[in-house]
């Protein structure tokens, strides 16, 4: 998807090299309409790199990414092997884009749930100042890699034909099906849960920001959503807050529920902004709203983010 978003974008570079772990070397794969061959990778061949994505793991982030730092370059790291490291700055461009000028070689780029959170979010905050999020997510097969879209796909044909789906990749079968949980436990706590937590808190700023989630896999392809509720410091009009979105980088507001319109995850698949909608009083608590986010998590859940940070890295220098 990287690949993807430099062509979509237009990123401006004078070579590609395209590397992977040993089992995936020799394979083609396109770029500007030309078939580049996929190399492994070692030291040698990030050597001379300006600006290296990191989409492989933990592991491949930390022997490689302070490899190319210490050659000069660029890690924008997609794996969350960095993002709390206080020396490597966590980057949404929407929010904390001036984060990029700390750097020391090493970017990280954030969760796919706390990326497109924290783009909605950051505006309210600075315009009415937040107290409390409460979250419950959406979240698509694809955010838990290939393998589960394909199980997925594979379920909708057996549930289709008669048969009795199987669940190889995910703990129980995901068509037909919403699941909280999947991840690896922390307490009571999924991994998931975890991560968007400390991340958005990083991302905003607010490290005693108090967030309340849960974490649920749902059977779509593509498309990461979630319910929210904010308490702000003052009383807001859902249309004040809605004046606020409408302004606000890489945000579109997609809000008529009396005419059926509202985010979805089909409406985002391809789109490298968040939608927002379902803006309106949350009567629960005081100064409450509530809304309805979704993003691509492929792209700015992932690929656009490093990208949108490569590009600042390029514009700061």
């Amino acid at each position: 998807m990287v690949l993807q978003v430099l062509e979509d974008r237009k990123f401006p570079l004078r070579e590609l090299r395209a590397l992977a772990s040993p089992r995936s070397a020799g394979r083609t794969v396109t770029f500007r309409g030309e078939a580049l061959t996929v190399a492994a990778v070692e030291a040698a061949r990030l050597e001379g790199c300006d600006i290296v994505f990191f989409a492989a793991g933990g592991a491949t982030s930390k022997e490689y990414a302070p490899l190319v730092a210490a050659g000069g370059g660029v890690a924008v790291d997609k794996s969350s092997f960095f993002r709390m490291d206080p020396d490597v700055p966590l980057v949404v461009p929407e929010v904390n884009g001036e984060k990029v000028r700390e750097h020391h070689g090493i970017i990280a780029n954030p969760n796919c749930v706390a990326t497109p959170l924290a783009v909605a979010l950051a505006p309210l905050h600075r315009a009415f100042g937040l107290l409390h999020v409460t979250v419950a997510t959406y979240q698509a097969a694809s955010g838990a890699g290939r393998a589960l879209r394909e199980e997925l796909e594979e379920q909708v044909r057996q549930d289709a034909a008669g048969e009795v789906p199987a669940s190889h990749v995910y703990p129980h079968v995901l068509h037909g099906n919403v699941i909280p949980g999947g991840w690896k436990m922390y307490g009571d706590d999924t991994e998931e849960e975890v991560k968007v937590v400390q991340e958005v808190r990083r991302i905003l700023d607010l490290p005693d920001l108090g967030i309340g989630i849960t974490t649920v896999r749902v059977p779509v392809a593509v498309g990461h959503a979630a319910a929210v509720w904010v308490e702000l410091e003052s009383e807001v009009e859902p249309a004040e807050a809605r004046r606020v979105l409408e302004g606000a980088a890489g945000i579109r507001v997609v809000d008529d529920p009396a005419s059926q319109v509202y985010p979805t995850p089909r409406e985002v698949a391809g789109s490298d902004e968040v939608h927002v909608g379902r803006i309106r009083h949350d009567p629960s608590r005081e100064h409450g709203l509530a809304l309805f986010v979704a993003a691509d998590n492929l792209r700015k859940g992932a690929a656009t983010n490093a990208v949108q940070v490569a590009e600042l890295v390029m514009e700061y220098r």
